[in-house]
């Protein structure tokens, strides 16, 4: 099974690349994970519908050949990344082509707050459900980036690989089941 996995923050020492690493790691034997970049991605405007950059037609081949995507997602201002905005812009258009429709996805993410990124989450649930992906409820994970102990290079205490660990299994039981 081939799973993709968008990372909203562009940043190389970003917790959420570490808690990507993290993922990898934790991964079943039978599941290969890989990176669908944005960071290149220009601003979307619908003045590229008529003529898509292959970047954006990249990120959309990438998202409809994988099994399911995992959105790691830090939290922005209460609310995820505008770099995942963007992503989920060209992944939705030009209208009626919605790259992320039927496709079975999960978030996580974390941040140095006690939260971890639960507003975050929500919000980008919210946007997901109406690009028409099936959405993995439960279980939800919000590391907290302090607790965790969690660094841009993945490292993390045991108890918070454990917690990441039940969620990768959870998350790709949710993935084989919808593909």
């Amino acid at each position: 099974m081939k799973i993709g996995y968008i990372i909203g923050s562009l940043s190389e020492q970003s917790l959420n690349r570490g808690l990507s690493k993290v993922l990898v790691e934790e991964a079943p034997e039978d599941v290969e994970f890989f990176e669908i970049p944005i960071k290149d991605l220009p601003l979307y405007n619908r003045d590229f519908d008529a003529n898509y950059p292959q970047i954006a037609l990249d990120l959309k081949a990438e998202i409809e050949g994988a099994d399911g995507i995992i959105f790691v997602t830090p939290e922005h201002n209460r609310t995820f990344s505008a770099s995942l905005h963007n992503a989920l812009e060209w992944a939705s258009r030009p209208y009626g082509q919605l790259s992320l429709a039927g496709k079975p996805v999960a978030t996580i993410g974390v941040s140095p707050s006690g939260i971890g990124t639960a507003v975050a989450q929500r919000q980008l649930r919210s946007s997901l459900l109406f690009t028409g992906a099936l959405v993995m409820g439960q279980p939800e994970a919000y590391i907290s980036g302090i607790q965790a102990e969690i660094t841009p290079d993945g490292g993390i205490n045991d108890g918070g690989r454990e917690v990441v660990s039940q969620w990768v299994n959870a998350a790709v039981k949710f993935i084989e089941a919808h593909k």
